[in-house]
């Protein structure tokens, strides 16, 4: 509740609405891993997934 703990979770709401998004048009990937690419592609600020450095 907002009045006890005077926290806004906007930000949270919006990388919930950011995931929604990509969900929709990741429609058709075959795997999660694929989703979870393409969250960390659109999302720029978060970490690169340890996957995109296995080809050394």
């Amino acid at each position: 509740n907002y009045f006890k703990v005077p926290i806004s979770n906007g930000i949270v709401e919006g990388l919930n609405n950011k995931a929604k998004v990509i969900s929709h048009r990741a429609y058709g990937f075959r795997t999660v891993e694929t989703y979870k690419l393409a969250l960390y592609h659109c999302m720029g600020k978060l970490p690169r997934p340890e996957s995109s450095f296995n080809f050394l």
